[in-house]
C-alpha cells in the first residue's frame, strides 16, 4: 500500500521554480516513488539510495535529487538539489 507524501515548504518554492518541464519530471519521479517504495525492483529505475536510517535519495532529473526521510505515516521529502548539494547538507548533518 503507497505510503501518505509529505513535502517541505522550501522543497515546494525550488519545484515552482524550475522550468515546467523539469518540474513535471520531478512530480512524476516523486509519484513512482510513493507509488513503489518498498518495491526495490520497480524502484530501481528512480536511483532510491539508502543514506542512512530512515533515509533516502532518489532521482527527479538528470542533475536533480531528493532526500526523504521514512516516517511512520509517510514519506517525507525534506530538501531537493544537487548531487553534490545533498554530499555537503549530509556532511553538515542540516537536514530535517
Amino acid at each position: 500500500m503507497p505510503r501518505a507524501l509529505a513535502i517541505d515548504s522550501e522543497v515546494l518554492k525550488r519545484l515552482r521554480e524550475l522550468p515546467k518541464e523539469e518540474r513535471a519530471e520531478c512530480l512524476l519521479a516523486l509519484c513512482e516513488v510513493v507509488e513503489s517504495f518498498g518495491r526495490p525492483h520497480v524502484h530501481s529505475g528512480l536511483g532510491v539510495r539508502k543514506l542512512g536510517h530512515r533515509l533516502f535519495e532518489c532521482r527527479g532529473t538528470l542533475t536533480l535529487r531528493f532526500l526523504f526521510q521514512i516516517r511512520p505515516d509517510d514519506l517525507f521529502v525534506c530538501f531537493l538539489g544537487s548531487h553534490d548539494e545533498i554530499r555537503a547538507l549530509l556532511r553538515r548533518g542540516t537536514y530535517r
